[in-house]
């Protein structure tokens, strides 16, 4: 079971910056795709980036694009999202999520981390 932990959540004004951090439990994290999810009040959850497992493909939701970037050190085990020209509506709790490169949905989650934007 690998175990996830979201960190560096907070309360941002819009235009600001953050960066997400997951660690990861597992000790062969390179062996899983990564994810960066999110789900605001009374919304369903949404994608929002992923990185292949050697970090050679990224993909980012249109809403994102340009703003974010997700990458991975696979020696630290840690998953990242810097999150730059934050938005109110970027407002949300973040999920890290990993899945095998076998699978094609995402096994485990972590607990969440809360980002706010103030405008």
């Amino acid at each position: 079971q690998v175990q996830l932990v979201e960190s560096g959540g907070g309360l941002v004004q819009a235009g600001g910056s953050l960066r997400l951090s997951c660690a990861a439990s597992e000790r062969t994290l390179s062996s899983y795709d990564m994810g960066w999810f999110r789900q605001a009040p009374g919304k369903e959850r949404e994608f929002v980036a992923a990185i292949a497992w050697g970090g050679g493909s990224r993909n980012y939701a249109d809403s994102v694009k340009g703003r974010f970037t997700i990458s991975r050190d696979n020696f630290k085990n840690t998953v990242y999202l810097q999150m730059n020209s934050l938005k109110p509506e970027d407002t949300a709790i973040y999920y890290c999520a990993a899945k095998s490169i076998t699978r094609t949905q995402y096994e485990h989650w972590g607990q969440g981390t809360q980002v706010t934007v103030s405008s």
